[in-house]
């Protein structure tokens, strides 16, 4: 599958997961009177979970065990919720942006990051040797 038909899938399979995170964050917020970078981050958390079984067995279509696959996934996810909670405490935080402009700025920053990390590492295709 081409690089670019690969990023499309991964963007639309994405959009399951940041529906959760969004959900998270507006309610967090909205409802539960915590800090949009608090939202955030466990929106990311519950997000990421969607997105990794669907991208497990769409978007990649992994032979790799879960042990692997998952231990790899969640690191490249890992510093994917760093560059998160950073950027929306840097906005949010420092610059006084509003958390929504601020979260979909950070995704769209986010979403590169997850997919150049799951493609070329987490979900790289075994070699054949």
């Amino acid at each position: 599958m081409s690089i670019s038909r690969q990023f499309l899938q991964f963007a639309a399979v994405g959009l399951c997961g940041t529906a959760v995170h969004y959900a998270t964050l507006w309610a967090g917020v909205e409802w539960f009177g915590v800090s949009a970078v608090i939202a955030s981050a466990t929106g990311y958390v519950l997000g990421s979970i969607v997105n990794y079984l669907l991208n497990y067995f769409f978007t990649f279509d992994s032979k790799k065990s879960h042990v692997e696959a998952a231990s790899k996934y969640y690191v490249v996810i890992g510093i994917g919720w760093c560059i998160n909670t950073a950027l929306m405490a840097l906005f949010v935080n420092a610059m006084h942006l509003n958390y929504w402009l601020s979260q979909i700025i950070t995704t769209g920053i986010g979403l590169v990051w997850n997919f150049l990390g799951s493609r070329f590492w987490a979900f790289r295709p075994m070699d054949k040797t």
